[in-house]
């Protein structure tokens, strides 16, 4: 039995651990990339005009759709700043509307990190990584800041297009970076085309993961998270992808998922040896990052996005669980949240399946003023969030019928995917970051 002086000490270090688990986001949709913030309780609704559940809103300079960060009380978040307020324009909708050409912006840019309170927003420190007109174009709905920071709460790390990935430690100071050179990704037929990096820094122990698919010389890459250090690269005969890696851990065995349009891959974390592959003939435009749902990983995206299917592999060997061969998001990244997978498409319909088999138990179509997705969803307290690139944040009950709790307008362009922290929703939008937080 535990001395009343020892058992509330427990109790204190498990409830830190809590609320910890439940504070911490620290990289592209949160802990091992899964969207779901286990112990948080982010509000349903809000109105930005009035400031109704807004904790703190701060303006950000500059043009950027990599996603914030959250360790301890510290929110990291990039972004690259032009010296013309016209070459920060962003494009909406599919490739209709807003075409697939790159951005007119080669004009000077800075690339920022930003440490802010996360109890305030106040700055702690802001840190300009590069200089200089972009070493290549940005798609017209993209931008030069699009990959999201990952952190350790020592390090952190931030990709900035082919200015190179650069870490930092906690207060700012430079720890190393590396040059990976011109980053030329778009068609996967025209090499002509210019359209950007998106795919997010993973760290995982002490090693960090970059995926690096383009029309030459791809690679996944491992550093040493505080040398810089490689530790093994290797090289994949690719095309262009947007993809984040996933690090799918089953039971101590780590293999590295990585979706492309010509194979998905599962690789040795220590070593990166390919274990297994799958091939996508048709495979074009990966964006969609694989998503871990217990010995699977789910994969999905690619162009076109109709014909494209959901594959749900076992990640030990590569085999084939269940799969659909239509109706897999172009852009976002699926969610898996209490058995269940949400997958969005661009065009806003809202599909849940079964886990253990993958059938359907719903498919609904989001309110029309959604418009367009591109943020992916995350989750938390029984809810799910799906941001628009219109601005419009629906909220849905995560069950296995839908149900609609509410849609916040935040009155602005939305590209980024929300984060989600204890009690805070972030949620960035094309000119500000707000917190959100419940009465």
């Amino acid at each position: 039995m535990l001395r009343p002086g020892l058992l509330q000490f427990v109790t204190t270090f498990v409830f830190a651990i809590g609320v910890a688990y439940a504070q911490d986001w620290p990289s592209f949709r949160g802990g091992h990339g899964s969207g779901v913030a286990a112990g948080a309780h982010p509000p349903t609704s809000w109105d930005v005009s009035r400031s109704t559940n807004v904790a703190w809103q701060i303006g950000i300079p500059g043009l950027g759709h990599s996603s914030p960060i959250v360790f301890g009380d510290r929110v990291y978040l990039t972004s690259a700043i032009a010296d013309s307020a016209a070459a920060q324009t962003v494009a909406l909708g599919d490739s209709e509307r807003a075409g697939i050409d790159p951005a007119n912006d080669q004009v000077p840019h800075r690339w920022q990190l930003f440490a802010l309170e996360r109890a305030t927003g106040k700055a702690v420190w802001s840190r300009t990584v590069h200089q200089g007109v972009p070493r290549a174009k940005r798609h017209v709905k993209s931008s030069h800041a699009s990959a999201t920071p990952a952190t350790n709460g020592k390090v952190i790390v931030a990709m900035f297009d082919s200015e190179g990935l650069f870490a930092f430690d906690a207060n700012g100071t430079e720890l190393w970076h590396k040059d990976l050179g011109k980053l030329v990704l778009g068609l996967a037929d025209d090499p002509t085309y210019e359209w950007g990096p998106a795919s997010s820094p993973v760290i995982h122990d002490n090693t960090v993961l970059v995926q690096n698919d383009r029309y030459q010389d791809s690679y996944l890459l491992a550093l040493d998270l505080m040398t810089g250090r490689e530790l093994w690269r290797s090289p994949r005969d690719e095309l262009p992808s947007w993809a984040t890696p996933l690090v799918h851990d089953q039971g101590g065995t780590l293999t590295v998922v990585t979706s492309s349009p010509r194979f998905v891959r599962g690789l040795d974390f220590s070593t990166g040896r390919e274990r297994w592959r799958i091939a996508d003939p048709d495979g074009q435009v990966k964006v969609s990052t694989p998503v871990a749902a217990g010995d699977l990983a789910i994969a999905t995206g690619g162009y076109p996005a109709a014909a494209r299917p959901i594959l749900a592999i076992r990640a030990a060997d590569g085999s084939i669980a269940w799969r659909h061969d239509r109706g897999s998001p172009y852009t976002s990244t699926p969610l898996v949240y209490d058995g269940l997978l949400y997958i969005v498409t661009d065009n806003g319909i809202l599909s849940a399946y079964q886990l253990a088999d993958g059938v359907r138990v719903y498919q609904q179509r989001l309110p029309p003023v959604a418009g367009t997705f591109s943020a992916s969803p995350v989750a938390a307290d029984g809810r799910i969030y799906l941001a628009s690139e219109d601005g419009q944040v629906f909220v849905v009950r995560a069950e296995r019928s839908y149900a609609l709790l509410a849609s916040n307008d935040m009155k602005e362009v939305c590209m980024a995917t929300p984060a989600i922290s204890g009690d805070l929703l972030l949620i960035r939008t094309k000119n500000r970051l707000y917190a959100l937080r419940g009465q």
